[in-house]
């Protein structure tokens, strides 16, 4: 892992580290211009991100890929996707998932294990670790020792956050924010932060929740710039039209 040293009163503390340095995109080999992913201008733009702060927040509007290139990080890093097979469907990209196979990581000590959450598929995940716990109950210590279906959706989520985080490795989160109260997007955000500040998680999360992208020390990438590149907590829209909105919401009303 690479460290990053940080001063607090005047001393030096190692305190945050990260497993993965860098994501690079190999423009010049993909197999097509003509079906999404690769139509995106933003992934023949963006050549490389560079990863060397434990949070790292991939924001701009819906359709800009941050998902998509999310989800390809999830498969170039070897981390298992949990949903439920999808049915027929009217038309079929077969690029759609590939982009992964165009993606160059450089890791800081070798690969490290981790999970993905989506917040479309956490319910999935729920149902597949309740048939797991059938046979083997000791599996759900690993997310706080009961049972995820049996809570409400956001207290699943927050019992998951909680405890899957303590464990070293690399985690990529898109919108976490959706089923969560304020409340609890200010729990996720310290829960971020803690473990982060521990030294065995990093963190890679598509978000539209700005009391997320106040986690302290991140680095934020901005997916509305071609290529993408890295904006101010102050610079990014999210925090610009909340802040316009609670200082005069009258006018928007």
């Amino acid at each position: 892992m690479i460290t990053v040293c940080v001063e607090r009163s005047g001393k030096i503390e190692n305190i945050m580290s990260v497993h993965l340095k860098s994501i690079t995109l190999r423009p010049e080999k993909y197999p097509t211009r003509e079906h999404y992913p690769f139509t995106l201008p933003i992934f023949h733009q963006t050549k490389h991100l560079s990863l060397d702060t434990p949070v790292t927040f991939f924001v701009g509007e819906n359709g800009t890929g941050k998902s998509t290139l999310l989800e390809a990080l999830a498969h170039a890093c070897d981390i298992h996707i949990w949903r439920v097979s999808e049915g027929p469907r009217y038309q079929v990209n077969r690029f759609e998932g590939q982009l992964y196979n165009y993606v160059s990581l450089e890791w800081s000590n070798g690969r490290v294990s981790g999970s993905f959450f989506g917040s479309e598929m956490f319910k999935d995940f729920a149902n597949i670790l309740d048939e797991w716990a059938v046979t083997d109950p000791g599996q759900l210590k690993y997310f706080g020792g009961k049972s995820l279906v049996t809570q409400s959706h956001g207290q699943s989520l927050m019992s998951y956050f909680r405890n899957r985080y303590r464990i070293e490795g690399i985690y990529l989160l898109d919108e976490p924010e959706t089923a969560l109260s304020p409340r609890s997007q200010l729990e996720l955000l310290e829960i971020l932060g803690k473990n982060s500040r521990a030294g065995h998680a990093q963190f890679i999360i598509a978000t539209h929740s700005p009391i997320l992208l106040a986690c302290a020390g991140a680095r934020i990438y901005s997916f509305d710039h071609v290529p993408v590149c890295p904006v101010t907590y102050e610079e990014t829209e999210h925090y610009r039209i909340y802040k316009n909105f609670l200082m005069d919401r009258k006018k928007y009303l």
